[in-house]
């Protein structure tokens, strides 16, 4: 080896024993580790003791069907199919929706592309305390097409698709910042 090489194979060696002492700091969000070094409850334990409340919203109207499905698609999140454990907090959440035609037909004047929007607020109460741990607000945007006005069909059930992708990211976005909470505790 010659001595050219030595302050290259220095800067390797350091970088090298630095990842190594910091291999230790990382953990799996939702690994099998515990919570803190007091041996706390898993996050998926935390996470299936959520009780997520019925989202209100007028009736009969198609919030009121995505409120459903936001819920359902956020239970299956919180406790990943399986059974929710006995309850320690309640998740409140309040929903509108929105829609804007982003591309119109010039010769027709009718919407080729819509977008559909969500914006959600939620909070998450500890029910030992009924103090609000985490409050946020959260939205979706998709886009969706029109197709002709022979077409009226397919339009409907691409806002519906629309509708249900926009309650998808809903419930995962709420997820993951309340897994970030119980992991990191902010």
């Amino acid at each position: 080896m010659s001595l050219s090489n030595a302050p290259r194979l220095m800067r390797v060696l350091l970088a090298l024993s630095l990842a190594g002492l910091t291999a230790g700091c990382f953990q799996p969000l939702y690994g099998d580790r515990t919570v803190g070094k007091s041996g706390g409850s898993a996050i998926i334990e935390k996470m299936s003791s959520i009780d997520v409340t019925p989202i209100k919203s007028p009736q009969g109207g198609r919030l009121a069907r995505l409120g459903v499905e936001v819920r359902d698609q956020l239970l299956f999140e919180l406790t990943g199919g399986g059974p929710q454990s006995s309850s320690a907090y309640r998740l409140d959440i309040q929903m509108s929706s929105t829609q804007l035609q982003v591309i119109v037909d010039i010769n027709s004047a009718r919407p080729e592309i819509q977008n559909y929007g969500i914006d959600a607020t939620y909070a998450l109460f500890d029910l030992a305390s009924n103090k609000v741990v985490v409050r946020g607000t959260t939205f979706s945007r998709v886009s969706y097409n029109i197709p002709g006005q022979q077409q009226r069909f397919s339009g409907d059930r691409g806002l519906r698709d629309a509708e249900n992708r926009a309650a998808k990211v809903i419930a995962e976005n709420i997820q993951q910042r309340l897994a970030s909470h119980f992991a990191a505790g902010t």
